[in-house]
């Protein structure tokens, strides 16, 4: 069977698969088989991180991936800030990136849509003050 996936970690890295979270102890390279839902530890979001509005839907999304037994609940966490994200942006192409990533989200396409949030990271930086609140996902 060939590998659909394949990854190395360093020791003490973890790495979140299907909502179980391991780390490894030594160097080591991991091939996944078939389908499963990752996220690499260097990009997973702390909430201390999510402080502007791109970072805090980015977290909503990646809650929805690393713990998909509440995918329902924070389904609606990120609908939410989705929607008020999409109408405060005055940027076109920032809109058209976020309905993009809107619908990988509705598509259970997840970390294609975390790929696409964290490239709205930039022009999102001086949106501090205006951010709505930091959204905790269960």
């Amino acid at each position: 069977m060939k590998a659909k996936m394949r990854f190395s970690l360093k020791a003490g890295e973890r790495i979140f698969i299907n909502g179980a979270v391991l780390t490894v102890s030594q160097k080591v390279t991991l091939s996944l088989l078939n389908e499963a839902r990752f996220l690499l530890e260097s990009h997973v979001l702390q909430v201390t991180e999510a402080t502007t509005p791109m970072r805090q839907l980015y977290f909503v999304a990646q809650s929805i991936l690393i713990n998909p037994q509440e995918a329902d609940k924070v389904m609606g966490a990120f609908r939410t800030l989705y929607d008020s994200i999409l109408m405060m942006s005055t940027d076109e192409p920032t809109k058209e990136a976020l309905r993009r990533a809107g619908d990988l989200v509705q598509a259970d396409r997840i970390f294609e849509a975390l790929k696409l949030i964290r490239t709205l990271f930039e022009p999102d930086a001086t949106s501090v003050a205006t951010s709505p609140a930091v959204v905790q996902a269960a």
